[in-house]
Formats: C-alpha cells, sequence, structure tokens
C-alpha cells in the first residue's frame, strides 16, 4: 500500500458507493469516498427516492383522512397545498443524513466532500470549495456518481412553472392543473401523487402503453386507477415545444395539440454524472447519456476502475445499486460476483406495484406452457379490514411442474408482499413450487394469505383441465 492512499475511492455516497465502501471495510480494505455533498446519502436520499417516496406516503394519509365521513369538506384541492405535504415529507431526510454520517464514522471511512475529476486510471483530483485541491491515488476506484433528469437543450428549467423530478421537490405553490411529460416509472407516480392531492393531470406517454414491460393485466389495472383519480394519459405523442408565461405553460405535442396548465413536470428519461469526471484522463468515456459501460463484474474498460448504480444505466434501481456496490468488492476480493439482473421492480404509484420474473406475454414469447392463479385483495379479510381493497396478486407457474415463473402484484404494500414469493422462486430444484403456498400455514388475516388464495386459485385451473 505504500503506492497509493486507499485500497479503494469511491467517488459517490449514493446506494452503490455505500455500499461498497462498507463491504471494502469489512475486507479490511482502506476505503476512501467522495461526494459532492457534505449531507452524505446520494441522489437517492436528497432528490430520488427517499423525498419522493416519503411525498407519496403524505399524500396517501391525505387520501385516507379524506375518506371519512366527517372529512367530506376536504375534498377541494386547495385545502391542502403541495408545499405543506412536501414540507412534510422531507422531515425524513435528516434522519437519513444522519444514519448515513454514522455508518461512515462507526466504519472509519474517510470522507472527503468536494469535486472529483480523474487525473489517470489511479488517481483523482478533489476540489474543496475552502482549501486547496487534492490528489489522492487508490489501487481501485469506483465510479458511483448516480444520475439527474435529463434535460433537452429547448426546454427553459429556469422558468418558474417547469420542473424536472429533482426541482419539483421544491415547488413553492400548489398547481390547479399540471402536465407531466414522460410516463416511465417516475412519470407515473408523481402522476399518481399529484392526482392524489386533486390536481387535474395530463400524462403524456411517448410510447402506445404505460410501463410496457409489465405484465399486461397490471398496466391495465394501472391505466384504470389513474383515469379514475382524474389523470388524462395521452399515448403515441412526441413533444415538440413549449411555451411558459407568468400564468400559464403550453405544451405543443408534434400531433398538433397544445395542452395548457399551470406547470409543467419533465419526467423524460435521466442522464449519468459523469460530465465533471474528465473521463478521457484515466482512458473512459461515456454514452450519450452519460453511462459507463461495465462487464459483468462491473469493471470498465479500465482494469483498475468500476462502475455501479444508476451511473451505468439499467436497472436503475436503489435496491439493485446496493447490490452492484457489494459486486464490486466481491470483484476485487476475487470472489464469486452475482450480476443484478433478478432485482424486483417496484413502482410507488398509488396503488402500488411490485413485480419479478417472467410476464405472461415473455412466456408466451417463449412458448413456455403455464398456467395463472389469482387473489383478488377485495376478497382478503385484511384488506377489508384496512379498507385496502383495491389490487391483486397474480402468480404465473409452469403447466408440468409448477414452477413459478413470475409473481405480479398491484395494491397496497405489493412491493413488500413480492418478496415472499421471490424467496421461493429463488429455491432451487422441487422447492420453487406453488404447492409451497398451499402447504404453508399463514396467519390470518394478512395480506400474505394473498398467496395461499391465489396458488389455489391457480391448482384449481389444472384440475379443470
Amino acid at each position: 500500500m505504500a503506492d497509493y492512499d486507499y485500497d479503494l475511492l469511491v467517488i459517490g455516497a449514493g446506494p452503490a458507493g455505500e455500499a461498497a465502501a462498507m463491504a471494502a471495510t469489512k475486507s479490511e480494505m482502506t476505503v476512501g469516498v467522495i461526494d459532492a455533498q457534505s449531507d452524505l446519502g446520494g441522489n437517492c436520499t436528497h432528490k430520488g427516492t427517499i423525498p419522493s417516496k416519503a411525498l407519496r406516503h403524505v399524500v396517501k394519509q391525505v387520501i385516507n383522512y379524506r375518506k371519512q365521513p366527517e372529512m367530506l369538506h376536504l375534498n377541494s384541492f386547495n385545502t391542502i397545498t403541495y408545499p405543506a405535504v412536501l414540507q412534510a415529507a422531507k422531515s425524513i431526510i435528516p434522519r437519513k443524513v444522519a444514519m448515513h454520517k454514522a455508518y461512515f464514522m462507526r466504519n472509519r471511512i474517510h470522507v472527503h466532500s468536494g469535486l472529483a475529476h480523474f487525473t489517470s486510471a489511479n488517481s483523482v483530483a478533489v476540489e474543496y470549495q475552502d482549501s486547496p485541491t487534492d490528489n489522492i491515488t487508490a489501487k481501485h476506484i469506483l465510479i458511483a456518481t448516480g444520475s439527474r433528469p435529463y434535460r433537452p437543450s429547448n426546454i427553459d428549467f429556469n422558468h418558474p412553472r417547469i420542473y424536472d423530478s429533482d426541482t419539483i421537490l421544491r415547488m413553492a405553490h400548489t398547481p390547479r392543473t399540471l402536465v407531466i411529460y414522460g410516463a416511465g416509472v417516475i412519470g407515473c407516480e408523481y402522476a399518481s401523487i399529484f392526482s392524489g392531492l386533486g390536481i387535474k393531470v395530463d400524462l403524456i406517454n411517448n410510447r402506445d402503453s404505460l410501463l410496457s414491460f409489465l405484465d399486461t393485466e397490471i398496466t391495465d389495472a394501472l391505466s384504470y386507477h389513474l383515469r379514475n383519480k382524474g389523470v388524462l394519459v395521452r399515448h403515441g405523442e412526441q413533444f415538440d415545444s413549449v411555451d411558459a408565461t407568468a400564468e400559464m405553460v403550453t405544451v405543443h405535442l408534434k400531433s398538433g395539440k397544445r395542452i395548457k396548465a399551470d406547470a409543467l413536470l419533465w419526467c423524460n428519461g435521466r442522464s449519468g454524472n459523469t460530465e465533471d469526471l474528465q473521463l478521457g484522463n484515466a482512458g473512459l468515456e461515456a454514452n450519450s447519456r452519460g453511462q459507463v459501460e461495465v462487464d459483468d463484474e462491473y469493471r470498465t474498460v479500465q482494469p483498475s476502475i468500476y462502475a455501479a448504480g444508476d451511473v451505468v444505466g439499467w436497472p436503475s434501481l436503489a435496491s439493485a445499486s446496493y447490490d452492484q456496490g457489494r459486486a464490486v468488492v466481491d470483484s476485487i476480493t476475487n470472489q464469486q460476483v452475482r450480476k443484478v439482473t433478478d432485482a424486483p421492480t417496484g413502482i410507488y404509484t398509488l396503488p402500488e406495484i411490485s413485480s419479478v420474473g417472467k410476464t405472461e406475454a415473455e412466456l408466451t414469447a417463449a412458448k413456455v406452457p403455464y398456467e395463472v392463479g389469482r387473489a383478488f385483495f377485495k376478497d382478503t379479510a385484511r384488506a377489508q379490514i384496512s379498507g385496502d381493497e383495491v389490487g391483486m396478486l397474480k402468480i404465473l407457474f409452469h403447466l408440468d411442474t409448477q414452477e413459478i415463473l413470475g409473481i405480479h402484484c398491484f395494491g397496497a404494500e405489493a412491493a413488500e408482499i413480492v418478496h415472499i414469493g421471490q424467496a421461493i422462486m429463488n429455491q432451487t430444484g422441487e422447492a420453487n413450487n406453488i404447492n409451497y403456498f398451499t402447504n404453508t400455514t399463514f396467519n390470518y388475516p394478512t395480506m400474505a394469505e394473498a398467496y395461499r388464495v391465489a396458488a389455489l386459485n391457480g391448482l384449481n385451473r389444472l384440475k379443470r383441465q
């Protein structure tokens, strides 16, 4: 180690960077972390996952509050303001920052708060705000700088009525109407959030259907419930231009439509945070979206440099980023590396969506014989008690072997419920079998009981055949 300051230098303290740093220090490696923010946690904590999901939770509480008969007078949109809801949601961020700082301090990981750029494949310069630039060397370097919203050059994001998914967390007014351009995961989540506050939303989708990577039955349910809450979904539309005044925003579509609203939220794509890293000094380059290409062990074309998290692109999930960060350390320490390809999907719309495994369309295209088991939440005691009766659990299993091939859930706590099915799917051999759910006693009443109901439903279909 005489030649290097650290065994591993991590650029970025989000999920991938933190996971790698913790795993490396447990492997008795010397670790340094560089992050532009003195408050740790990365964009996940400050601009992405944590604030948006906390905002969703508060809005869900507002919706449940308004359902009570004695609160019917709160159904006008302006009774509860967006800034007030946002302030309540942001209260979680300082707690998360304190937790991240405690992790780094407890593990004696040195954090450099500054801007980083490469000077070679084994060295990084750090520009501090109040002190001279430092040059740090490392045997291995991990790029974990995350991503940011993609911003087309022909849109003025400095205008007070135009936002992206970062700046919407600073919006200081409550719009009556909102245009969301981009109906991916982030766009659908914010459509749910704002419609939950009674704001009229136009959701512009440049594809033919919502979230086409999901099972069709699930996307149909999402479309229905968005429309039921007043969201106008416009499919197959392409953005042309936007005009913004002090009073309103007009979005011009290539179809000739002009959509007027109080504000525009742009949710069409993300870019990797690599533009300031001077990758060329390390013999690297990013693609047009600022992403870095890696192999199955998250190593770049430079053997000493790795990349993980949103900066490498798909699946761009905080959960996957944690696993990718740990995988980097496994590679460095010559352990078996698991490339993260089986992460469950978690989409925090209202109601939420989660899935793992194959969809019906994928199984049909692959000519895999399968059967379907369904449980509707409205038929379960726990959902009836809680009032969360919207939703369903769907199990896809092999027609002959009864192996579980996919789990798809739409409704309250879907992102939690899916993990039960995921755990069984991850078993090997005969242990992965839908009969597990019929042979297991579940607590009653619980949402987990839906697995027994869905399994029996599917097996009954087999018997009828």
